[in-house]
């Protein structure tokens, strides 16, 4: 019995070697039509690296052909498909530029700001990549209006803008974080002023009002009120605009305790 199944076991090694040699035969022969062939086999069986190698070496072969477009775009696709973003990049941008009028060139400039949206970093990270692929992605939105990916796009464009909104607050927020409240209160005022709409507003008002607060609370006496003003404004500002806010407790308990200060300095004056 053992000896049947070293038996087995050594033919189908024995069939290893051929089953590669068929595949480099073909790989690396002239046979163009088989290569062909082989490329979508291994497509279609999902074997994604083997076939962009295939495709790759078919786009000498078939350049200025009917088939140089098809050929060009599934080896961007086969990147694209076995996770090697950074590549299938480079091949779509190039199938792009190339072959402007394919019936596949939409869904390439789709599968291309798919790729540099997943080049893109987390929000404490470098944006610049953040920044070419939004600026990439409002001109695809612009040129194809009617697009099938004009959705899935948007939602793109939201998650992008969203980690820079998240950026530019938490930027601000450090300085709160580091306890240097006058910088604080200025880094997150400014973040309201280039982008009035970012959507951690609530966020930045309160944490500009607490700024303002301990910058006040931690002056010497002779400055607290004018600081104690500022913060008063502050307050306004967010209890104004977001009169449910889960914040408005705590704000409302300093408001009062700065009221009662100011008030006491006004009789003592």
């Amino acid at each position: 019995m053992r000896f049947k199944l070293l038996i087995a076991a050594l033919a189908a090694l024995a069939l290893l070697p051929s089953c590669k040699s068929q595949y480099d035969a073909v790989l690396y022969g002239s046979d163009i039509q088989a290569k062909y062939k082989m490329a979508f086999d291994l497509f279609e069986a999902k074997k994604y690296s083997k076939a962009a190698e295939t495709f790759e070496s078919l786009t000498m072969a078939t350049k200025g052909t009917a088939q140089d477009d098809t050929v060009q775009f599934y080896w961007g696709l086969s990147n694209y498909r076995y996770g090697d973003y950074i590549t299938a990049e480079s091949n779509l941008q190039e199938f792009i530029n190339t072959f402007p009028l394919s019936p596949f060139t939409e869904e390439a400039k789709f599968l291309h700001l798919d790729c540099l949206y997943r080049g893109t970093y987390r929000y404490e990270l470098d944006q610049m990549p953040t920044y070419k692929a939004l600026s990439e992605m409002s001109v695809f939105q612009i040129e194809n209006p009617g697009s099938q990916y004009h959705d899935r796009v948007a939602e793109m464009i939201d998650d992008l803008n969203n980690r820079l909104e998240m950026k530019a607050y938490k930027s601000a927020w450090l300085y709160y974080h580091m306890e240097d409240y006058l910088a604080a209160h200025y880094a997150l005022k400014n973040v309201l002023k280039e982008n009035a709409d970012n959507r951690y507003r609530e966020e930045i008002l309160y944490y500009t009002a607490m700024s303002a607060y301990k910058y006040a609370f931690n002056s010497i006496p002779s400055k607290q009120r004018e600081r104690y003003l500022v913060f008063v404004d502050d307050y306004f500002n967010l209890v104004s605009e977001y009169p449910e806010s889960k914040h408005l407790k705590e704000l409302e308990g300093l408001y009062n305790k700065v009221q009662k200060l100011l008030k006491k300095d006004n009789q003592d004056g």
